[in-house]
């Protein structure tokens, strides 16, 4: 597995770990902040961008959580905290489930424990659209989904710009279906109470594809957890919205042991 480390050679790691799309640069605008205190651990899901492969049948969460202790083993990085984005928050929890003793603090962005009917129907459409019609309007309705009507109408450009990547670095029908398969099987419900970490669970209320009581319930199943909300930003909000989100994330992550306290922050 390719993957790079940049930012601070001494400081604590963060690995981010992306959503369905599974490209390290999803977490661009966070990158620079991370970088003034952390060592930042970047790479591309399995059959994703720098690390495209065909994945085995049965592929799940469990295969991708493998992936990232195979990283971090490379990287000589005992332990890690871990950022991650609905599907690579489930990644997070499955890591925190599984190896405990490997991961330090959890950032969860519009993640879940169990995955919502709503966002099953959400992803259903998505694979429809991708059997009838292509890889090109596939890709060119994923704005809908990631984006709120506000953001794609004022940044025009940059969603064909996004659309436009999108399709060239596409990675494959074959892929897409297993990795949307394993989100789908993923039901880490029962087991929350026994994942201890010090969690932050954060959430955009405007989110179209997963609904916020998603991350409401994976909260308060999780025993050390809290959960910061934003009115705005849907289910990007850490590129739409990035200053705000920025602030509690680093606020958390800097935190001594049970110290953080959540900013007072605008939703």
């Amino acid at each position: 597995m390719k993957y790079r480390l940049t930012g601070q050679p001494d400081g604590e790691v963060v690995v981010l770990s992306a959503g369905l799309g599974g490209g390290a640069g999803f977490w661009a605008p966070q990158v620079p902040t991370l970088e003034t205190q952390f060592r930042v651990l970047h790479y591309d899901h399995r059959g994703t961008g720098a690390n495209r492969a065909a994945l085995p049948e049965g592929y799940s969460i469990g295969h991708m959580a493998d992936d990232v202790l195979e990283i971090l083993d490379d990287a000589e990085c005992p332990t890690a905290h871990i950022l991650g984005h609905a599907l690579g928050g489930l990644v997070g929890l499955e890591l925190a489930r599984r190896a405990p003793a490997r991961v330090g603090r959890l950032v969860l962005v519009n993640a879940w424990a169990q995955a919502d009917r709503h966002t099953a129907r959400c992803f259903d459409v998505r694979l429809g659209v991708l059997a009838s019609q292509g890889t090109g309007a596939y890709v060119a309705a994923q704005p809908l989904f990631l984006h709120s009507a506000a953001y794609a109408s004022a940044h025009h450009e940059k969603i064909l710009a996004e659309i436009e990547h999108g399709t060239a670095t596409f990675q494959g029908e074959d892929t897409l279906r297993k990795r949307i398969g394993a989100l789908h099987a993923f039901d880490v419900m029962t087991d929350l109470p026994s994942i201890r970490h010090p969690t932050l669970v954060a959430a955009a209320k405007d989110d179209l594809l997963v609904p916020y009581t998603a991350s409401e319930a994976l909260a308060a199943g999780l025993p050390n957890a809290t959960l910061w909300l934003t009115d705005h930003g849907a289910h990007a909000c850490t590129v739409e919205n990035p200053a705000p989100f920025n602030a509690v994330m680093m606020n958390f992550f800097s935190a001594t042991p049970n110290g953080f306290q959540p900013l007072a922050l605008p939703p």
